[in-house]
């Protein structure tokens, strides 16, 4: 092992700009208001018309990002670093950002507000360790998946820091699940508390968070295109490029079919 997951450079990319802090709360519910009443939704983020455009579609805030890093030079294993290693590293620098990131929006994803874990039309399920599938609110389900990836993550039998430990036959399959968690948050941020994001103008942060997990996941194929499909639409206009924005290239795979309605955990 080469150390501490948590200290690998790709982590200076997006904590090159801090989220800004110190806004009172009355001042954060002012600005989300203002951003509400200017799209005429509902505060949860549900669309109060079937049609209404994605927000977070549009161009003038697609183009937003804290770097101009080329994530799809960045995210390919670097010649002298072990696989393992690599995935490891990434994965603990994802989940942590990602729980940073949802927690700047965390008091606006209630139980109230968020009764389902709901992206598009889809509805995730949480499985507990026997398989038994549980219905929750989006913030209970993402208090799981914090909690349960956090566990993995600072299990030395999963992610060994120390010298001389090895990987578990098994690490490849744990960091595809881990994957599919943190997309599953990331997904539920922008389809539920993109206004608050917005308003909080975080949103810079949050693309450029979702382009480098995206293409990083992409790389060593950790996300199954069935799983991220609810949200091609984004994935092809932020990732084309490389992650760089704009124009065409590498965009993301297969739109039509990602509002398929498949109301489960894959």
């Amino acid at each position: 092992m080469l150390g501490d997951h948590s200290s690998h450079p790709t982590d200076r990319a997006l904590l090159s700009q801090p989220p800004k802090t110190g806004l009172s709360c009355k001042m954060v519910l002012q600005a989300v208001g203002k951003v509400l009443r200017k799209s005429k939704a509902k505060p949860n983020g549900k669309k109060p018309a079937a049609e209404e455009k994605k927000m977070y579609l549009e161009p003038e805030y697609t183009k937003s990002r804290i770097t101009d890093v080329g994530f799809k030079e960045l995210v390919v294993l670097p010649r002298e670093i072990d696989l393992n290693e690599w995935l490891a590293s990434n994965t603990t620098t994802f989940f942590h950002h990602v729980n940073l990131q949802y927690s700047t929006i965390s008091e606006f994803c209630t139980g109230e507000a968020c009764q389902t874990m709901a992206v598009c039309n889809t509805q995730y399920y949480w499985y507990d360790e026997r398989g038994k599938k549980v219905k929750c609110t989006a913030p209970q389900y993402v208090d799981f998946v914090m909690s349960s990836v956090q566990k993995l993550v600072t299990d030395e039998d999963v992610f060994p820091t120390k010298y001389g430990r090895e990987f578990p036959s098994s690490f490849e399959s744990l960091v595809k699940k881990i994957c599919k968690y943190l997309f599953h948050v990331l997904a539920h941020i922008y389809w539920s508390h993109f206004k608050e994001t917005l308003a909080l103008e975080l949103h810079g942060h949050l693309n450029t968070l979702y382009v480098h997990f995206i293409l990083f996941a992409r790389e060593f194929n950790l996300l199954d295109p069935k799983e991220t499909a609810v949200m091609d639409d984004l994935t092809e206009v932020l990732c084309s490029g490389g992650g760089r924005g704009g124009g065409g290239g590498d965009g993301a795979s297969g739109g039509g079919a990602g509002a398929q309605n498949h109301g489960k955990e894959r």
